[in-house]
């Protein structure tokens, strides 16, 4: 539970709320108590043949000849206590002395109780002999009136603090999932693929929700339930204590059980989240990759695979289900088995006209029925709360578990440091990229890989002692076939990851030392992975440089070739794309990533086979406009495209992870078997 007590501080902002929300629970319970102390006087008065006035003075002339009774018999005892003390003291004498004082101090506390009850009755005579009828039956009204406007009041109270409970409940989520989300983005590119989006979601929805109603289990009913039995149990106290006890015993039976059930809820819970996530997961796949499973034919193969995991799903809820159906009917039975415990006692007492049973001490006095009655109802009154009780500690396990799998995520830390407080990259006048100067070095060159080694598993190398050197305004073109490294060493220079050994320097720098942010604000990415996210043209432009002009948007656009096609759509700029683009072809959206890259207008641009899922002839265009876009720019990229290496000031080959040769087309040409194999008829670089 220590994930689930640490989710409670986003509460804490809140507290205010809270503590009314604790005073409307505590006036409820009070009011709720309250109303059951009518069923005494709802009784007397059915049975009463005169007035409830009448009825009051003859209790207390009863309790009065009981005091005067008693005091007589306390005269006797003290009379029969000097006596003794004037006897010579021996063992017998001694042994008399001690039972005289027991039987006095008994005595004077029989007489003190029914003093106290005397005053009790009194104040009652003063309240009927001020507020009520003398009538027995309009007396009942405003009785009856009475427990009306009592109960109005509690559900006033009880609407006060559930709405005060929830306010708090979702303000301390909302903050939460920013919270979430922030921590999230925070972490690596390599963390996201190790959960998965999918198990991601699960958490942010499921989770948060399963979270949220343990937290509003535990402000709302843990307050307000025990609150109202602590009433009835005062209450019932007041009646007979004795009798209450008799029935609290049930409290540690209960509580041990609701240990035991509460901590194989939290397993159960915790289990059935995680099928929850591995719905999310076939749904996205399948979703998001429709086409090829209509293309495929895969539909029942793809029905079956999520039939079997929603039973999975379907029967872990149900152990959820099982046991917390079971924990009500358990407290239950525990409650009636110690409520006929105190009224077997009870009705002894009261049928017997005596005040002890099986020799415990049960009254002073016995008990009248209706005395009875109410206490029966009070103990009956306290089951209720204790019995919802059950399902809340259940829900608290279950918000538990939730807490657990949502914490395991915002504890994560990235292993890419942002390191603040690093030297900032900045761009001169011209448009060159500046660093803070480097002691011993005057011209470093902008890109330097030193002995740079990285796996994404132990024992299985995808870079190995790469080392090279880039100067400002270099084209390098990477090729090399599939699982070369490409991606991998592309994926250095902005720190998506880090090397395991070596170092990637810039202008002299260690990356790792450099600020982050103002390292990838100098940097431009188009990928093979087409991102548009669901706004409009112009939002995903400007996604980059949200501080750019609508002027600026439209030149990146033109310069991109994806002018013209946007002027064509009905709202032109303002034309929405669809989730992931989906309003627009493959050739459209690339034009409009690479005016995204080109509004930006980085130092470094990185490309990574960004012409992979065009038509020929959006990518004649994309490359005329990158052709442009890159002259006097640093730039890296990846291609499988013989024509695009026209661009490229030098390239490199990769082969396993090392490089094989790093030079202009022509020597390579000459030198390299595995660049003359790639660029021959059928090779990955072979124009299609």
């Amino acid at each position: 539970m220590k994930n689930f007590l640490r989710s409670l501080r986003f509460a804490w902002p809140y507290r205010g709320r809270l503590i009314v929300s604790v005073i409307c629970a505590v006036m409820a319970a009070a009011l709720w108590g309250l109303n059951f102390t009518c069923i005494y006087p709802t009784l007397k008065l059915l049975h009463a043949e005169t007035s409830l006035l009448a009825e009051v003075d003859v209790l207390i002339a009863g309790i009065q000849r009981d005091i005067d009774k008693v005091e007589l018999g306390l005269e006797g005892l003290q009379t029969k206590a000097r006596e003794l003390d004037r006897m010579v003291s021996n063992r017998y004498s001694e042994q008399m002395r001690r039972d005289a004082t027991r039987d006095l101090v008994k005595q004077e506390s029989r007489v003190e109780n029914l003093r106290r009850s005397l005053y009790h009755h009194r104040l009652v005579r003063k309240f009927v002999q001020d507020w009520l009828p003398l009538d027995p039956f309009h007396t009942l009204g405003v009785v009856l009136g009475f427990v009306l406007v009592a109960v109005v009041l509690k559900c006033c109270f009880e609407f006060c603090q559930d709405w005060l409970v929830g306010s708090v409940i979702n303000l301390g989520l909302f903050d939460l999932r920013n919270e979430f989300f922030r921590k999230v983005l925070r972490q690596d590119a390599d963390q996201f693929g190790d959960r998965g989006s999918a198990d991601l979601m699960s958490r942010f929805t499921t989770d948060m929700e399963a979270l949220g109603l343990g937290t509003k289990t535990l402000f709302g009913r843990v307050v307000a339930e025990p609150l109202k039995a602590v009433a009835c149990v005062v209450l019932a106290c007041m009646i007979s204590w004795q009798l209450t006890l008799l029935f609290l015993i049930m409290v540690p039976i209960a509580g041990y059980l609701l240990g035991r059930i509460g901590r194989t809820m939290k397993q159960a819970t915790r289990k059935m989240l995680e099928r929850v996530s591995n719905i999310y997961r076939i749904l996205q796949e399948v979703l998001g990759g429709i086409k090829v499973v209509k293309a495929y034919t895969t539909e029942p193969r793809e029905r079956m695979r999520f039939r079997e995991a929603t039973r999975d799903y379907y029967n872990r809820a149900m152990r959820v289900v099982k046991i917390d159906s079971l924990t009500g009917p358990a407290i239950e039975i525990l409650g009636v088995a110690a409520i006929v415990l105190a009224l077997m006692a009870g009705s002894y007492l009261v049928l017997r006209k005596q005040t002890s049973f099986m020799g415990l001490k049960f009254s002073e006095q016995p008990l009248e029925a209706e005395a009875l009655l109410q206490l029966y109802v009070l103990l009956a009154a306290i089951a209720d709360p204790v019995r919802k009780l059950s399902s809340v500690f259940t829900k608290i396990q279950a918000g538990g578990a939730a807490a657990d799998r949502i914490f395991e995520c915002l504890d994560r830390e990235p292993r890419i440091i942002g390191n603040s407080d690093g030297p900032r990259l900045a761009r001169s006048e011209d448009g060159q990229l500046e660093a803070p100067p480097v002691r011993g070095i005057l011209h470093p060159p902008l890109i330097e890989f030193r002995d740079v080694c990285f796996s994404y598993d132990p024992g299985r190398p995808i870079l190995s002692h790469m080392s090279f050197k880039v100067h400002r305004g270099e084209t390098i073109a990477i090729v090399g076939g599939n699982g070369s490294g490409k991606s991998t060493l592309l994926s250095l220079l902005p720190r998506f990851r880090d090397p395991d050994h070596g170092s990637v320097m810039i202008l002299g720098h260690d990356l790792r030392s450099i600020n982050l942010r103002s390292l990838r604000h100098n940097l431009g990415l188009v990928s093979q992975d087409i991102v548009l996210f669901d706004d409009t043209i112009h939002g995903n432009i400007a996604y980059g440089a949200r501080g750019a002009t609508r002027e600026q948007v439209e030149q990146a656009a033109t310069r991109a070739f994806a002018h013209d096609f946007i002027t064509r759509l009905a709202q032109g700029y303002d034309t929405p794309v669809g989730e992931c683009g989906g309003k627009l072809s493959g050739g459209q959206k690339q034009r409009i990533c690479l005016a995204r890259a080109i509004l930006r207008d980085p130092a470094i641009l990185l490309l990574d086979e960004f012409t992979s899922q065009t038509d020929a002839e959006s990518e004649t265009l994309i490359h005329r406009a990158m052709a442009d876009f890159v002259r006097g720019r640093t730039t890296f990229m990846i291609t499988h495209r013989m024509h695009t290496l026209e661009m490229a000031s030098r390239i490199m080959v990769l082969d396993h992870g090392h490089i094989v040769a790093f030079g202009t087309e022509e020597e390579l040409l000459r030198v390299c078997p595995v660049f003359q194999r790639l660029s021959e008829p059928g090779g990955e670089l072979h124009a299609a």
